[in-house]
């Protein structure tokens, strides 16, 4: 039997996403360009949908319950057609918390925690911020929230989901997986061994 399909949709922007401040936990909500970001997702998948022959009602959708992934969701199901609510929300998709360093952007970081950044920068994937998460923590939320999908499934989440989601699938290692950007406003399609990114 096929693996089931995923399709992943990191949240539109939000103000401290243009302000590049660490959001992880917090309750940002979307700005008006991540709104327009969401609505471009949904058409993108409206399209992947239908060249697979198949209908939105073929697949569950879930969000992580952070707003600003859950409203994503929201424009997402609209622009397919269906009610903005009837999805599901699952606490194991929710961002990595950056502990006390919610709020503050990286430069602010480097000039308060200048030992802790070094030490992160030696082994992202493992380093956990004063009372937050590291990407490994997250995985482990993220493997058992997919043992529990039973079929093709829309996820709205965010950036360091998709990250363990690569490792997860086997597409990027755990020392790759925390370089490089995540897109807003693609849809990528996940599955063992593979992740296509679709505008």
């Amino acid at each position: 039997m096929d693996a089931p399909l995923l399709y992943f949709i990191r949240h539109g922007e939000t103000d401290w996403n243009a302000e590049g401040r660490l959001q992880g936990a917090r309750d940002v909500p979307l700005n008006d360009r991540g709104r327009r970001q969401a609505a471009r997702c949904g058409a993108t998948l409206r399209e992947l949908i239908a060249g697979r022959g198949r209908t939105p009602a073929d697949f569950a959708f879930v969000s992580s319950p952070l707003v600003r992934a859950a409203d994503t969701m929201a424009i997402v199901r609209g622009e397919l057609g269906l009610p903005g609510a009837g999805f599901g929300l699952d606490e194991r998709l929710a961002e990595m918390s950056f502990g006390r360093w919610e709020g503050l952007t990286w430069r602010d970081v480097g000039a308060a925690e200048a030992p802790l950044v070094r030490l992160r920068n030696r082994d992202r994937w493992n380093f956990r911020p004063p009372g937050g998460e590291s990407y490994a923590d997250i995985l482990v939320r993220v493997a058992a929230w997919h043992a529990s999908v039973a079929g093709d499934t829309v996820v709205t989440a965010h950036g360091g989901i998709a990250r363990a989601f690569m490792v997860l699938f086997g597409v990027r290692s755990p020392a790759e997986a925390p370089n490089g950007v995540v897109e807003q406003g693609a849809v990528f399609e996940f599955a063992p061994g593979m992740m296509k990114k679709h505008w």
